[in-house]
């Protein structure tokens, strides 16, 4: 399905789905080193997310795709160390990063571990040091790789907000008493997600397929109808089935 907001590419499987989703991510790496740019991309966490790195290491190896111009940042992390079970770092760093060798000053991982304030600080300084192209006033990610929520939430940004998350400028910010555990996150901003390149949401499991219907609709109130109303270059993998 394809309107002007989004492309719905369907699959059967979650194996699926991360298997074209990783395939199209290395396409997407090796055409910029091919032109000799950085390929600027945003991490998520979730277990469709871990089927995807698995893929891509695999895949990596098979067409020995070269990731040495490629940043890594993150669309959202909890406040905790990064060994902890629950950092998106922690997933990322064992399935990915280590198999596939990245050197640290390519990866640009969020601080759960120190002053939540202080780490969105960091973070952005990382973050605009690295991506230098703007789009009203935001950094401009090559690519940022998003989850769904049961909920409709994206990154670390939920139904609910106050207008404050909202309207946040900052490329990042600090997110309190989340509905999910822990309840302490970092989180790109809606607009910093919105002046990213392209954007690419990997939606997993029927039990999502209602947040997924009320994004799809041009009048949906949850985060994820909130990103894709502002942003028109966006693919959706999905094994969900819509009614």
């Amino acid at each position: 399905m394809m309107t002007n907001n989004f492309e719905l590419i369907s699959f059967a499987s979650p194996d699926a789905l991360a298997r074209a989703a990783a395939t199209a991510w290395l396409d997407e790496i090796e055409s910029a080193s091919r032109d000799g740019k950085i390929h600027s991309v945003a991490l998520s966490g979730g277990r469709v997310t871990q089927k995807f790195f698995a893929d891509a290491v695999e895949l990596a190896k098979t067409r020995k795709t070269s990731f040495n111009q490629v940043h890594f940042f993150w669309a959202d992390e909890r406040c905790v160390p990064p060994t902890d079970a629950e950092s998106n770092f922690k997933m990322a760093n064992e399935l990915l990063f280590a198999p596939l060798k990245i050197a640290e000053n390519q990866i640009h991982r969020l601080r759960g571990e120190i002053s939540p304030a202080e780490a969105v600080k960091i973070a952005e300084a990382e973050l605009r040091q690295i991506v230098t192209a703007e789009k009203n006033g935001q950094p401009v990610l090559d690519l940022i790789l998003l989850g769904m929520g049961e909920d409709g939430h994206v990154a670390s940004l939920f139904p609910g907000a106050t207008q404050q998350i909202l309207d946040t400028t900052a490329p990042f910010l600090v997110i309190e008493n989340s509905p999910k555990p822990p309840p302490t996150r970092i989180s790109l901003s809606y607009a910093s997600i919105a002046a990213a390149k392209t954007i690419w949401v990997l939606a997993s499991g029927n039990g999502k397929a209602a947040a997924l219907h009320e994004s799809l609709d041009s009048k949906g109130k949850n985060p994820l109808a909130r990103v894709i109303q502002a942003h028109s270059q966006i693919k959706i993998y999905s094994d969900i089935t819509l009614i």
